[in-house]
């Protein structure tokens, strides 16, 4: 990619999902209104703008190189930031248009027809951008437990949006996301209607899952998920992530903790092996990112520009 077809798809970025005016393109990145304005109708007229941008500027693909080396991932897209990282539904806006339109391809391909769905507002934001198709024959499975404290980014929501779109079929899990206690989290997965939802998740031929940073104002804080005691005593205990309601430490291990015990869905094992998307980015998720990744469930990532880099400073 030469550098200005890299600078084009970083215009296309700023306008069509930014929402940048021309002359706020141009000052950010230094160039003239009407140079913006020529690179965005040179990345119309190369078909590199559709329902999504296609491609990302070559500083971004440098840094999916360094991402995949280190970390033994299949894939990688890091999008550009289009605002301040520090902004987090600008963030979420990126990484959203990014990862529907991975799931279009793969859907659209006819590549998987059975897609295992995490939580988090990200996920909530891909699907309200990911195009309608006509795919009776898909199934998207929740694979943690569907209830919620608030509606916020609701996996049974997010489930049922995704079926919508796509006229295919949706099954989630109606047991809370992490139990009260162990004792209970056992009997709730024990219900018959569980356990069968447990069965399609682990054959899903894709999982799209979130990340939660384990900073004071996570979203698993904000969304009642964990209460602020809950969320001291993983703290203390090493973890400084969430995926699928399992707490990571550093280095990428699980940490001895009954909260580990207490969510209601499928474990870390059940991901192995398995072509497990991670969709996260924004300000303080880079150490759980990192950790994540460490862990060696994931094998596909979109992140942002910022992050990326983040996640990389070891």
């Amino acid at each position: 990619m030469d550098a200005e077809q890299s600078l084009a798809i970083r215009a296309a970025w700023l306008a069509y999902v930014g929402g940048y005016t021309q002359e706020a393109i141009a000052d950010r990145l230094g160039i003239t209104r009407v140079k913006v304005q020529r690179l965005v109708a040179s990345a119309m007229q190369n078909g590199l703008v559709k329902f999504f941008v296609e491609g990302v500027p070559a500083e971004c693909m440098a840094l999916e190189d360094q991402l995949m080396h280190g970390f033994g991932l299949t894939r990688c897209v890091v999008v550009p930031d289009v605002s301040d990282p520090e902004e987090p539904d600008a963030t979420i806006a990126s990484l959203a248009v990014a990862a529907a339109r991975y799931l279009h391809r793969v859907l659209s391909n006819g590549e998987v027809h059975t897609v295992g769905i995490g939580h988090g507002r990200t996920l909530a934001a891909m699907v309200e951008r990911l195009p309608s198709l006509h795919l009776p024959d898909t199934r998207f499975i929740s694979m943690l437990g569907s209830l919620t404290r608030r509606s916020s980014a609701n996996p049974f929501d997010v489930i049922a949006k995704l079926a919508e779109r796509t006229g295919g079929e949706c099954y989630f899990m109606p047991v809370p996301f992490i139990a009260d206690s162990v004792a209970d989290a056992e009997v709730l997965r024990a219900q018959r209607g569980v356990q069968n939802v447990f069965k399609l998740a682990r054959e899903c031929q894709l999982c799209v899952v979130g990340i939660a940073d384990l900073m004071p104002d996570t979203h698993l804080l904000r969304s009642q998920t964990l209460t602020a005691k809950e969320l001291q005593s993983v703290r203390k205990a090493g973890a400084v992530g969430e995926l699928a309601g399992r707490f990571i430490a550093e280095d990428g291990t699980q940490i001895t903790h009954e909260m580990n015990e207490r969510a209601v869905g499928v474990s870390l094992d059940d991901l192995r092996g398995r072509d497990v998307l991670a969709v996260a980015g924004g300000k303080d998720k880079a150490d759980a990112i990192r950790a994540v990744m460490r862990a060696g469930v994931v094998t596909a990532l979109i992140v942002n520009e910022a992050t990326a880099k983040a996640v990389l400073r070891t």
